[in-house]
């Protein structure tokens, strides 16, 4: 694979040599292109994707409002000599692009089977631009496919797309249903561009919107949230985490955020509410605003993080066909886990390759995600250790609220309710006993992560505030950790 750095304009693109093997491989890339583009412009774009049946063939058109293509793109694009590939498609893309200064829509024909080196550019007439200025590109290609095939691939990979939640992007899919008789447009997924988001909010808060919201239509196999869970009391808790690289170092400005949910149900999940993979963790991977295979450091990185720490045991890790898939030992039979990752650049540019940027920012970004989840979730991702020690909480709990309720001094009373935060009304021994066992979990929590030995016992009766301030002050720094800064976006 190689690179290029081309400059329009004021845009820096980095164009990549990529090799077609697959249709599926193809229809990704000009989807993946458009956003691109889509991105470049900074403003509020459409990305259209259209089939047409035309038997033997299905006509696809992929059309953004982008900035106009340099056409290099797909002038180094490489296709394998493959027998299934070339039975499929004649190797020629029809492409309509224009920028925002020009004055005419450029039409060229591309065949890509013939050798890079010889590779040239049909041009066709071009179009006169008439009325406001716009710019855009539309790629178009026959492939000999049956389209139930194509709509289900582009379905699956559009909506994994709009897990990234680009605010300023309107992203759709359609096929032509019509007969004979007329045309019909079937709209199958629809991104709006608005969003309860301003458009200046961090990529992170857009991923975590959006992998919420993928995670409650069960994998996006739903148009809405399921109701089955929402019904039962579908609870989710979410920890997000940042890594960037250094800008004056070796692949610096490259970023990469992590969401990690873990959802809970209260009553057996239904059939229609188990996972695709049943208890297996499907990573997702996005490169550049786009779904994309994981690259080999970022296995590793997952494979290294000290899931031990968090409660958790890493069984196995499987790369099948770019879907990655974790299996845990000890998982308990109502809770899921899902995760995905997101590796770019700060600049609006591909992210470069190096293996060991990758690895250590796949890594410490995970590393932050389960830190941050900990932290607002008392009790949860708890080491062994801890777990075994909380399991004694209850019976203490109910121990120090018996001495508290049967003492019959109503000024020890009062003195004690006031330091768990209760008032002398509230003083029932449900509540009592549900505040101190509480208490003694949220110690249990804050200290799991703490050498036992070398710390003084923490008050249970301190108010949250000090015991944050003092928890922040004293902050752990793993051996071997790199420390990026968080990105000034």
């Amino acid at each position: 694979m190689r690179l290029y750095l081309l400059f329009s304009g004021t845009l820096m693109l980095l164009v990549v040599q990529m090799e077609i093997d697959s249709v599926e491989k193809l229809c990704k890339f000009l989807i993946s292109s458009a956003f691109q583009r889509c991105r470049q412009l900074g403003y509020i774009c459409r990305l259209s994707v259209f089939l047409k049946p035309e038997p033997p063939s299905v006509r696809i058109s992929v059309s953004d409002t982008g900035v106009g293509s340099t056409l290099e793109e797909f002038h180094e694009l490489k296709v394998r000599n493959d027998p299934i590939l070339t039975g499929k498609w004649d190797g020629v893309l029809s492409i309509a692009t224009t920028g925002i200064t020009d004055t005419e829509i450029h039409h060229v024909k591309l065949d890509l089977k013939e050798n890079t080196s010889s590779r040239r550019l049909v041009r066709l007439p071009s179009a006169a631009k008439n009325g406001p200025k716009f710019s855009g590109t539309e790629v178009s290609l026959s492939i000999s496919e049956k389209i139930d095939v194509l709509l289900a691939m582009m379905t699956i990979f559009i909506r994994k797309m709009l897990v990234l939640r680009s605010p300023k992007i309107a992203i759709e899919l359609s096929v032509d249903s019509g007969d004979i008789t007329g045309s019909q447009h079937k709209r199958i997924v629809l991104e709006n561009a608005c969003s309860v988001l301003p458009v200046d909010a961090a990529n992170i808060d857009f991923l975590k919107l959006g992998f919420e919201d993928y995670v409650s239509k069960h994998g996006n196999r739903l148009v809405e949230a399921c109701q089955s869970c929402s019904s039962t009391g579908k609870i989710l808790k979410v920890g997000t985490g940042v890594a960037c690289s250094s800008g004056n170092q070796q692949g610096g400005g490259q970023v990469m955020d992590s969401v990690i949910i873990i959802s809970e149900t209260t009553v057996p999940a239904q059939t229609s509410c188990c996972c695709l993979y049943g208890r297996k963790t499907e990573v997702l991977y996005n490169r550049d605003f786009s779904p994309s295979s994981m690259p080999q450091s970022s296995l590793d990185a997952l494979t290294s993080v000290e899931w031990k720490k968090y409660g958790l045991t890493l069984r196995s890790l499987a790369d099948q066909d770019g879907i990655v898939l974790l299996e845990w030992e000890n998982l308990p039979p109502r809770v899921h886990i899902d995760i995905v990752l997101h590796r770019y650049n700060r600049q609006k540019m591909s992210s470069s390759e190096n293996s060991r940027v990758d690895r250590t920012l796949t890594r410490k970004s995970v590393k932050l995600a389960l830190k941050e989840m900990k932290e607002k979730n008392i009790g949860v991702l708890l080491s062994e250790r801890a777990l075994k020690i909380s399991n004694y909480a209850p019976d203490l709990a109910k121990t120090i609220t018996g001495l508290i309720l049967s003492s019959n001094d109503l000024n020890f009373q009062g003195q004690c309710l006031s330091l768990l935060g209760l008032q002398c009304q509230e003083s029932n021994r449900d509540t009592v006993e549900k505040c101190i066992k509480d208490k003694l979990i949220s110690v249990i929590s804050k200290h799991d992560s703490k050498s036992w030995e070398s710390r003084e016992a923490s008050s249970l009766f301190v108010d949250d505030y000090s015991q944050q301030k003092r928890i922040g002050a004293d902050e752990e720094r793993e051996e071997g950790d790199e420390v990026f800064p968080y990105p000034d976006f």
